[in-house]
């Protein structure tokens, strides 16, 4: 785990931002396109706002999201909402998005739909994660209905998870697609993940632990 922290919250958005950005532009500079995958959820905005800015190649960058809730886009509750308002917009509006959510009564009639689109995008190129409280990373929740499955070395790219901490049902990337990313930042914030992170490392397991399926390789970014 490389530890990164910061005086304040807005220097580490801005840098964390900065960092993404320049990753983003090298990936593009050597391959066809930069799969990128970002985390829904509150934190992560104001580093959507400023990437959004940036002047790169965005046609060339293919969105999508980590976890998705099993609710229509312009449900408040989405999280493509949220990168529809705040990372796809400006400039990062040319990008491609490739949405996990596909209007099918249920995430499980989703998956033959998702396998082939997700399987296209991999590895991703560049991964952005969030960690709750409990040290969940997407959707991968502790104790979830269908954690062991999503955390199988032989995983599709994307499963259905149900939990009581989720709220609705919700589609998640898997163990081998985080795994697998080419660059890895976490971001959080405050003094409370910052003794989750301690803990996380001491469990080691997924299993009660899924913020250890990256941390080892991960960047984390936090600031209180």
């Amino acid at each position: 785990m490389n530890l990164q922290e910061y005086p304040d919250r807005d220097l580490m958005m801005m840098a964390l931002a900065d960092a993404l950005a320049s990753e983003l532009r090298s990936c593009v500079a050597h391959h066809d396109f930069a799969s990128f995958a970002v985390p829904g959820g509150t934190t992560p905005g104001p580093v959507f706002d400023t990437l959004s800015a940036v002047d790169i190649d965005w046609t060339r960058v293919h969105v999508m999201l980590t976890d998705e809730r099993w609710v229509p886009e312009d449900s408040p509750r989405s999280n493509t909402k949220l990168v529809r308002d705040r990372l796809l917009t400006g400039h990062a509006a040319a990008a491609e998005y490739v949405p996990l959510y596909t209007g099918d009564p249920t995430p499980e009639d989703a998956i033959p739909t998702l396998t082939p689109r997700l399987d296209a995008e991999l590895p991703l190129s560049l991964l952005l994660l969030g960690m709750g409280a409990d040290m969940h990373i997407a959707s991968l929740f502790p104790g979830a209905d269908g954690l062991a499955a999503a955390l199988a070395d032989d995983a599709p790219p994307a499963l259905p998870i149900r939990a009581d901490a989720a709220g609705e049902p919700r589609i998640t990337l898997t163990a081998p697609v985080l795994r697998g990313a080419m660059s890895t930042h976490i971001v959080i914030t405050g003094a409370q993940k910052r003794e989750v992170l301690d803990q996380a490392r001491r469990l080691r397991d997924p299993l009660l632990a899924p913020v250890m399926l990256v941390l080892n390789t991960a960047t984390v970014h936090w600031a209180e």
